[in-house]
């Protein structure tokens, strides 16, 4: 079965620091565009929840057509920068698999803080790490 799948790691003031098409399904040419902008247009839904809910992980924040965004919100502190960023993943899919988009993320997020970790990252900047791009497509074929 095809699916669709695009994911994106939102950073401090609603900068993508990573992004990665990650379905299954036939690329169009114009659908990555078409992607992004269904994720970032419903930034705006994920902050106005943010300030009602203190869940991380929203099942499902914003529809276009049969895609569905599912979001899972981060805070991050980063102490010997005196650093907090509020940092989002998004998914943008047109899965019904709630156990496995949460799975997901989970281990995305695990991946995303061994990033955080690595002291030769700034914080905020885009992920160029083909290793940390391997792992997230691996993840996305076990999931979703």
């Amino acid at each position: 079965m095809a699916n669709t799948a695009c994911f994106i790691i939102v950073g401090r003031n609603d900068i993508p620091i990573y992004e990665a098409e990650v379905g299954s399904a036939a690329k169009r040419e114009d659908a990555a565009q078409l992607h992004q902008f269904i994720l970032h247009a419903a930034l705006d839904v994920v902050q106005d929840l943010a300030w009602t809910t203190s869940a991380m992980f929203l099942k499902s924040v914003d529809r276009f057509n049969d895609l569905v965004v599912s979001v899972v919100q981060v805070l991050n502190v980063c102490f010997f920068l005196n650093l907090s960023t509020h940092t989002r993943l998004m998914l943008l899919h047109d899965s019904r698999n709630e156990d496995g988009i949460k799975s997901f993320f989970q281990e995305v997020h695990e991946l995303y803080i061994k990033i955080l970790l690595n002291p030769l990252y700034l914080p905020g900047s885009r992920i160029t790490s083909s290793h940390f791009d391997t792992k997230v497509r691996a993840l996305a074929r076990k999931y979703l």
